[in-house]
């Protein structure tokens, strides 16, 4: 006679191999190691799991091996699109891999990371992506050493060894800069903040490269205390109450948040944009694609680092560590122009000739 354990709560391990008649160390093969049973008793197995409704607890396993399929995620901030279009990119390739992601949100907050690092670790995730955009070498060298891996996105460690990926934040103020001048700028405005935030200060070394290429256009630093919009709404004000003389006759906001938030203040002050004052961002938020003024702004390639850093990581955990050489990807940036710097009729103009031809498309 067979011995059914009594059921006060969800089917465990225990009810799946009474009903089937095994151990549960025969279960624990089939759902662990399924070619070590034979298939008569496997499909018992899984003909009992499916008639009790039992679902495996991932947490249990992994603590009794050690680590699990899911790989962590600690992203800056969820409110840009930069850093959603990451976690997409990571979770499309770490699922196509046979892993899962688990994500949180520091929201730029250096002990909120160390928090979301601490429980990521708590959870045996095989390896953690961090997203940060300033230096974590004690918390980075804390998690590794506790054996996980740590690959970097969107940030290139000088202070410790780690795989990274990272757009080209210094091309892409190089870049934004110099469609500014092309649209005759001479006096750029660039406004920024935090500039010890890595991504903000290649930023500003490209906005310098290409001043110092073209002579007679000259900067005009705008601080603007954040790079939040509540920033962007400060600095434009200042901008639109300067002498027209003294006034950047072109604008470069580091974030797309704080151009948008320029855009606004310059139009109430009476200002037009792009016929007065052309403005550009700089991370390609898809916030900023709409609107009265659809923003210019430069590619970040998020969801692209999100699936190359996934990819770094599943490397880095099947080599062996004493020779495993860690390396930096570099994605380049491209300028997307729209009404912002180009005007309406000119940014439909180019959005017409550079939009991929429909496939479904056959001519008469």
């Amino acid at each position: 006679m067979v011995h059914v354990p009594r059921r006060d709560g969800p089917p465990s391990v225990h009810h799946v191999a009474a009903r089937a008649g095994v151990s549960l160390a025969t279960v624990s093969n089939v759902l662990n190691h399924p070619e070590r049973v034979a298939d008569a008793t496997a499909d018992r197995v899984r003909s009992a799991i499916s008639d009790l409704g039992y679902t495996p607890n991932r947490n249990a396993r992994a603590l009794a091996s050690g680590s699990n399929r899911a790989i962590g995620l600690v992203v800056t901030s969820l409110r840009n699109s930069l850093f959603t279009d990451m976690v997409s990119g990571a979770q499309t390739t770490a699922r196509a891999r046979g892993n899962t992601l688990l994500v949180t949100n520091s929201d730029n907050d250096l002990e909120a990371q160390a928090e979301h690092l601490a429980f990521l670790e708590s959870t045996r995730v095989s390896g953690i992506l961090l997203a940060s955009m300033t230096a974590s070498k004690d918390q980075v060298e804390t998690v590794r050493k506790h054996g996980l891996p740590v690959v970097y996105v969107n940030y290139e460690p000088a202070e410790v060894d780690a795989c990274s990926v990272i757009v080209d934040n210094e091309q892409a103020g190089y870049v934004a800069t110099t469609h500014l001048i092309e649209q005759g700028c001479r006096r750029i405005g660039f406004v920024s903040a935090r500039p010890d935030l890595q991504p903000v200060a290649r930023r500003r070394q490209g906005l310098l490269r290409a001043i110092a290429e073209h002579p007679g256009v000259e900067l005009v630093d705008v601080d603007a205390g954040d790079i939040d919009p509540p920033g962007g709404t400060d600095a434009g004000a200042r901008i639109a109450a300067m002498p027209a003389d003294a006034r950047p006759d072109g604008v470069l906001g580091v974030t797309d948040l704080l151009a948008m938030a320029v855009v606004t203040e310059l139009r109430a002050a009476g200002l037009r944009v792009p016929e007065d004052i052309p403005v550009t961002g700089c991370d390609h938020n898809s916030i900023a694609w709409g609107g009265a003024v659809p923003l210019t702004s430069v590619t970040m390639h998020g969801s692209e680092m999100g699936s190359v850093a996934v990819d770094l990581l599943l490397a880095e955990l099947d080599e062996d560590p004493a020779e495993h050489v860690h390396r930096t990807v570099v994605l380049g940036s491209e300028l997307v122009p729209r009404e912002s710097t180009l005007g309406r009729a000119r940014a439909a103009e180019v959005t017409a000739r550079t939009a991929p031809s429909d496939p479904r498309r056959t001519e008469a």
